[in-house]
């Protein structure tokens, strides 16, 4: 299998980026005819033991999801990059492995960034050092 093409992400903190600001960026190394559209979701409230239909297949949905803005192949639920409500952003990266993928459907890397929408700030430090 061809290694996938670089994808980078950066971010750009004061006294850098003008304003106070934090920029947060990434190119995509998806295919250049993939449509990506760009998507804004509101905060919402789920039903206890509801479930979500992600690319390939359904995960018990969390309570409340916050507002998110992000950039996705149109053909699947995750998303290459995104931003919440309370300023998490997230992108994929590709990882390259010489262990060969699992045969069997599951999230994808793609689905995991959308997930972010799920977390406020503290929750999702937490998430993302987890062993």
């Amino acid at each position: 299998m061809a290694a996938a093409p670089p994808s980078y992400c950066f971010v750009a903190f004061p006294p850098r980026a003008k304003d106070g600001l934090v920029v947060f960026g990434k190119n995509s190394a998806r295919p250049r005819d993939e449509v990506q559209e760009v998507v804004y979701f509101s905060a919402a409230d789920h039903e206890q033991e509801s479930k979500v239909e992600c690319t390939y297949i359904s995960i018990d949905q969390v309570p409340r999801t916050h507002a998110i803005m992000i950039s996705r192949p149109a053909w699947l639920w995750g998303a290459e990059m995104g931003a919440n409500e309370h300023g998490v952003c997230i992108a994929n990266e590709a990882i390259n492995t010489r262990e060969p993928a699992a045969e069997i459907e599951a999230l994808l890397g793609m689905d995991l960034v959308r997930y972010c929408h799920a977390w406020a700030p503290k929750e999702s430090f937490s998430h993302k050092t987890r062993n």
